[in-house]
């Protein structure tokens, strides 16, 4: 059993370097593998692991010269820098002083869509050994190879997409193709107007349907950006449809390039098939570690080990999706919901936190995030980037995200998970003011909702039930349909504001004083009196929850 190996910088270069990156300097042929992915930070110094490609994210030019030399003499690999740039004589000399090659990021393409693309490509062998397998003479589950070598045989660039059109990997030479093309490629996903535009004019169905290449003529479409005929094939495994390899070429389709198309849709079902299958295995062995570091014990500080967090603080978020109606709906790849967004969180802790690790465990999607630092800064740190993730998620799928407290070892992760739990559970009842608005929250923010919550739990098990004017006042509500116990409840919590508790509940303010006389009356209920307006406030959030 052997490690299989990470991709090295000229592998990088073949698979991303037409659409993506380009050389700028230096020995793109760099010995060894990359062993990660760092962003420079010019206010945080990162933990660069051995042979990183490290990317300069908003680096003026003025600066990169010494940046070149201190990410060599750290052991990078690389440096990414936004294109164009200018190669000085001085950032030249750099580059040969650091033995480094220098990368430049195309115009077009986003470090979000870099990241995601380098993580793919590093992915493989980070947790567990595996047999280094070949399918179809080529590397086992490595779809960009795949997709070269179907591009070679076509003599044309190559996608391969999954049912929802996103972009699984891509051949290179995709700048001989037209711009829609590159769109898709930068993207990582058909962008949406033309997805829809292919399902009006039937093509999706007749490409699950048929087992021959589909071609689409550009002028069907009416694009200004489509000047290639696309001829796509499906993928399956089965009766499964996983995908579809999509080609942009000239020229008619023979039967040649048919038998072509049909023998690497059989071979690409293969690698997707492998591909699945290891990432299922990673991610059952990663939701193991994660549950076991998470439920302390015997084996958390070995699991702790196993994923590259012994030893350095941690801190636990738990995410789950603000809706339960939404919590395991499946989409077309067969993920549910809250896996997708497990998956984005993974992703966008990899930029930031690196060592990072995630998996679903019990319905929560939690995640021990390596934070160095002193008092509350880890955990603030934390919070904001859940926030940040929250923010790019946006309405397309709401999560909620509860933070913890930071844990030096290994048995302060069980309290920090807690803690977690405790401040997601306030974010996703939504009911305690302020908290229906709110995606992120750390257990301090949230913690006398967090009481009251858990005070209403003890309240349900002993079977508590409202007493003496509260009591009195629902039973007359009941019977009555008045309203009086909302009309009191809107005046707690406006705190005795005539004015603005009448706005909430869209009535006069002499109205509401009207209901106010009515329910003193009513329950017996001194308002005037503090203690009973507590005790009335208390058994209104706790046995009688709006």
């Amino acid at each position: 059993m052997s490690q299989r190996p990470r991709a090295s910088l000229g592998r990088v270069l073949d698979d991303l370097g037409d659409s993506l990156l380009e050389l700028l300097a230096g020995d793109p042929a760099h010995e060894g593998e990359i062993g990660g992915v760092v962003i420079h930070d010019p206010d945080d110094e990162p933990v660069h692991p051995a042979g990183a490609l490290v990317l300069a994210v908003g680096v003026p030019a003025g600066e990169l010269p010494g940046l070149v030399r201190e990410v060599g003499r750290r052991g990078a690999v690389g440096l990414v820098v936004r294109a164009p740039v200018v190669l000085t004589a001085d950032l030249s000399a750099a580059v040969e002083d650091a033995r480094i090659a220098l990368l430049g990021l195309r115009r077009g393409a986003t470090w979000a869509q870099l990241t995601a693309l380098l993580r793919s490509l590093l992915a493989e062998g980070d947790i567990g050994p595996a047999e280094a397998e070949t399918l179809g003479g080529l590397p086992s589950g490595d779809l960009f190879a795949v997709a070269n070598a179907i591009g070679a045989l076509l003599d044309a660039p190559v996608t391969i997409e999954d049912r929802s059109s996103r972009v699984l990997a891509f051949s290179g030479r995709q700048d001989e193709a037209d711009a829609s093309r590159v769109e898709t490629v930068i993207g990582r996903q058909v962008p949406e107007r033309y997805a829809r535009l292919l399902t009006e004019l039937g093509v999706f169905r007749e490409l699950y349907r048929e087992h021959r290449p589909v071609v689409v003529d550009p002028a069907r479409l009416d694009e200004d950006r489509i000047s290639k005929q696309r001829v796509a094939i499906a993928v399956r495994a089965g009766d499964e449809v996983l995908g579809s390899i999509w080609a942009a070429m000239d020229g008619e389709v023979t039967p040649e390039r048919s038998a072509a198309m049909r023998d690497a849709a059989s071979l690409v079902a293969l690698h997707m098939l492998r591909v699945r299958a290891g990432a299922d295995v990673q991610r059952r062995l990663r939701t193991d570690l994660v549950s076991s570091v998470l439920e302390g014990g015997a084996g958390a500080r070995d699991a702790l080990g196993r994923l590259g967090l012994a030893g350095r603080p941690v801190v636990v978020l738990a995410l789950a999706l603000r809706h339960e109606s939404v919590d395991h709906e499946p989409d077309p790849g067969g993920a549910s919901s809250l896996e997708r967004a497990a998956d984005a969180l993974a992703v966008h802790l990899s930029a930031a936190v690196p060592a990072s690790a995630v998996a679903v465990v019990g319905g929560v999607a939690y995640a021990l995030v390596p934070l160095p630092g002193d008092g509350a800064e880890p955990e603030e740190r934390a919070a904001r980037l859940a926030r940040e993730f929250c923010e790019r998620l946006g309405a397309r799928l709401p999560v909620v995200v509860g933070v913890g407290g930071v844990a030096p070892d290994v048995s302060a992760i069980v309290a920090s998970r807690e803690a977690a739990n405790r401040a997601l559970r306030v974010l996703r009842d939504g009911v305690a003011p302020g908290t229906a608005s709110r995606s992120v929250a750390r257990l301090a923010d949230v913690y006398t909702q967090s009481l009251l919550l858990e005070l209403r739990d003890l309240a349900a098990a002993r079977g508590e039930r409202p007493v003496g004017p509260i009591a009195r006042l629902l039973d007359y509500d009941e019977r009555n349909d008045s309203g009086l116990a909302e009309t009191l409840d809107a005046w707690l919590d406006a705190n005795g504001d005539v004015r603005t508790a009448a706005a909430a509940l869209f009535i006069h303010p002499n109205t509401l004083r009207y209901r106010l006389r009515r329910l003193e009356q009513v329950s017996g209920l001194e308002l005037s009196d503090p203690e009973q307006r507590f005790a009335a406030m208390l058994q209104l959030r706790i046995l009688a929850p709006r």
